[in-house]
């Protein structure tokens, strides 16, 4: 009996073998892989230069945020980009300097009060305890109180040594946060100064094809993160604001220092409201007793309910089109990944990758960037021009270098040079002549 012929094999294409279902299934599973194994290097990357990626990370929601008063300070202000730059910065540091050296000095000079009361809340418990209704004897208990206090006292002992070593980590740790906060200021002059020319030279590494769709997606995905950044902060000052008042009025210590702290634990979603209240209770149960506690733990639940039924999804909807169920995966799966720093860029960076995914795949997220001529990156249909300005900047800018020694120029001069690399600022200071610098302020 003959064989019958293998219609597959007789064709030659093993792929009809496969029916559409699995070939669509397949690609798009190698593909994914393929993303995810490029996140991993990407995050594993970002873990071995920490104090690189976070300094740059925290600049950039910075400069987020302070870009428009540097635009209005050199359009109203007719000051350079420059000097709108550090006049904005000086006043940014000043403040927050200001603010930190206040909260220190509340809770160096106010602590005090809050142990003595905590001592005189402890001992009013044990003389109610045998005293009161109740009749205790407190024999046991103040004998716990006093083995407690020799276990401490024998532990510091015994440790002096590991607490030392621990205080010399700790001045390191300074050390790098203090390294961490000069390279922050330092990038957020640059993106505040000339944001638009590092952008333009990270578009013209792209191929041509490729860097409109980029530059549009990218822009998108800039303006969520600013929405998101300046929520984030009326969100954040409504929550400290209310409950500030609230420590205000019950009468406890550390007001300012409890009001910083919900301040900037708001933007750690869901989990930084509930820590900072639960601080707050406590500096509440430790000054006033139970009562007050129960007080500041209802003036924190009504503010926090306000916050997450109206102020959230009132504000929030606008800014970042994530689902809460989205926020909420997203900062645990980010806080378990990299801590509280995960946690904190996590929603930023979600709502980023989902405006620019968005528009790569068809759908235009803030359909009004479209026609804006002061939307952020320049105004629409002008990236080729501003590329090929930023070549004849650069090639303006090597030109003046290689006609220094002829000359005769300084160093300082061909320095200068340098510095500003559009053709306005090329031969000077780099300072008035900024590609983003406004027609009126000039």
């Amino acid at each position: 009996m003959p064989l019958r012929e293998n219609p597959v094999r007789s064709e030659g294409d093993a792929t009809q073998a496969v029916s559409w279902p699995l070939r669509v299934a397949a690609a798009w599973s190698w593909r994914f892989l393929a993303v995810v194994a490029a996140a991993v290097v990407i995050i594993w990357l970002a873990s071995q230069v920490p104090g690189v990626i976070l300094p740059v990370a925290i600049a950039m929601l910075l400069g987020v945020f302070l870009a428009p008063f540097v635009e209005w300070c050199s359009r109203h202000l007719h000051l350079g980009r420059t000097w709108a730059t550090v006049l904005i910065l000086v006043l940014a540091i000043v403040l927050i300097a200001g603010l930190v050296s206040y909260a220190g000095n509340s809770v160096f000079n106010q602590f005090p009060r809050l142990i003595s009361s905590a001592s005189g809340g402890m001992g009013a418990a044990v003389t109610w305890l045998s005293e009161g209704p109740l009749g205790l004897d407190t024999t046991a208990v103040e004998s716990w109180l006093n083995d407690f206090q020799d276990e401490i006292s024998g532990f510091l002992q015994s440790n002096s040594s590991q607490l030392a070593s621990g205080a010399l980590s700790i001045g390191s740790s300074l050390v790098s946060v203090v390294t961490g906060g000069f390279v922050m200021i330092f990038c957020l002059f640059f993106f505040l100064k000339e944001g638009r020319r590092i952008w333009l030279w990270v578009v013209r590494l792209l191929p041509a094809p490729a860097r409109r769709p980029a530059h549009e997606a990218a822009i998108r995905g800039w303006v969520t993160i600013g929405g998101y950044v300046k929520t984030q902060i009326k969100v954040a000052a409504i929550d400290a604001l209310g409950i500030g008042l609230g420590a205000f009025f019950l009468g406890l210590p550390m007001v300012v220092p409890i009001t910083m702290l919900v301040f900037f634990g708001s933007f750690i979603p869901i989990l930084g409201a509930f820590l900072s209240g639960a601080i707050a209770v406590f500096v509440a149960v430790l000054d006033q007793g139970l009562t007050a506690g129960l007080i500041m733990l209802a003036v924190i639940l009504v503010v926090q309910q306000i916050e997450g039924n109206v102020l959230q999804p009132w504000l929030m909807s606008d800014a970042v089109s994530l689902h809460p169920v989205a926020v909420l995966l997203v900062v645990t799966g980010a806080g378990s990944v990299a801590g509280i720093v995960g946690a904190v860029f996590g929603v930023p960076i979600a709502a980023f990758i989902n405006a620019v995914a968005l528009y790569l795949h068809g759908y235009d997220p803030i359909p009004e960037l479209a026609s804006r001529e002061d939307r952020p990156g320049g105004p629409p249909g002008m990236l080729d021009e501003m590329i090929a300005s930023s070549y004849r900047s650069t090639a303006l800018a090597g030109a003046d270098v290689r006609q220094e020694p002829a000359a005769g120029d300084t160093a300082g001069a061909g320095g200068d040079a340098l510095v500003g690399d559009d053709p306005a600022s090329a031969g000077g200071s780099g300072d008035e002549g900024g590609a983003e610098t406004p027609a009126g302020a000039s």
